[in-house]
């Protein structure tokens, strides 16, 4: 199995050849960087559609979580385009980060639909690194459909524990790699390299649930699904959230 899944990467590869090319060239990160959010602010509409009941049911006691004067201070990792921004509790303090810089504009536009919120502040900057984000300042971090696409898991959750107050909760969403005796995960890892590049440094294969039963959260509630979603690479999830 693992020499046909070779020759098949192989094979794709191969007929991609010109986007490696362009990455080796250092041009198609530019590119992704660009048309990225436009591809995104399209798939956002159909995901939300699709696990807009599940989003309801993860973030409906997120107000719990609020600090001694009642404000909900909510930091959003890799919140490209404010899509999350709508589940969120009316008075609700919201700070953003995304290393992708082309985000903002379409965050400006998700901010003007969502007045219920105060929105504070875009930091451009990646989650393994939020050295603008003093210790123990949020009260709660959310990460949707980014864990994926980290260069370092361990690195991230760890940054979040670091910016999360004593008692705060970090909220997450996320695709992983499906059960090892499926065909589902058989084209997950065939199609592993091509999609990585592709989808700007998303991988089909990360079994992102280990990184947060490793992570040193005081309380995990994380449970498993799989997604009504028309992809069927990215139809197994986790979510629920992590007490610090």
């Amino acid at each position: 199995m693992a020499l046909i899944i070779f020759i098949l990467q192989l094979a794709l590869r191969i007929l991609a050849f010109p986007m490696y090319l362009l990455d080796f060239l250092g041009v198609w990160n530019w590119v992704c960087k660009k048309w990225f959010p436009y591809f995104l602010a399209r798939f956002t509409v159909m995901y939300n559609r699709e696990m807009g009941s599940k989003k309801r049911e993860l973030f409906s006691n997120l107000q719990e979580f609020a600090g001694p004067s009642g404000k909900l201070s909510l930091l959003e990792l890799g919140c490209g385009t404010g899509t999350n921004f709508k589940f969120y509790p009316p008075g609700c303090r919201v700070a953003c980060i995304d290393p992708n810089p082309n985000f903002e504009k379409f965050l400006i536009k998700s901010i003007a639909e969502n007045r219920h919120l105060q929105f504070e502040h875009f930091l451009v900057s990646s989650g393994e690194d939020m050295h603008q984000v003093a210790d123990g300042s949020v009260d709660v971090v959310v990460c949707t459909l980014v864990l994926c696409s980290v260069k370092n898991q361990d690195r991230v959750l760890q940054e979040v524990c670091r910016v999360l107050r004593p008692g705060g909760a970090f909220y997450f969403m996320e695709h992983v790699a499906d059960k090892r005796s499926s065909w589902n995960y058989f084209w997950q890892q065939v199609l592993d390299p091509v999609w990585h590049l592709l989808f700007d440094g998303c991988y089909l294969t990360r079994e992102s649930w280990k990184a947060l039963e490793q992570a040193s959260f005081s309380t995990l509630k994380l449970q498993h699904l799989q997604a009504p979603l028309s992809w069927e690479l990215v139809r197994p999830h986790i979510y629920g959230y992590a007490v610090k």
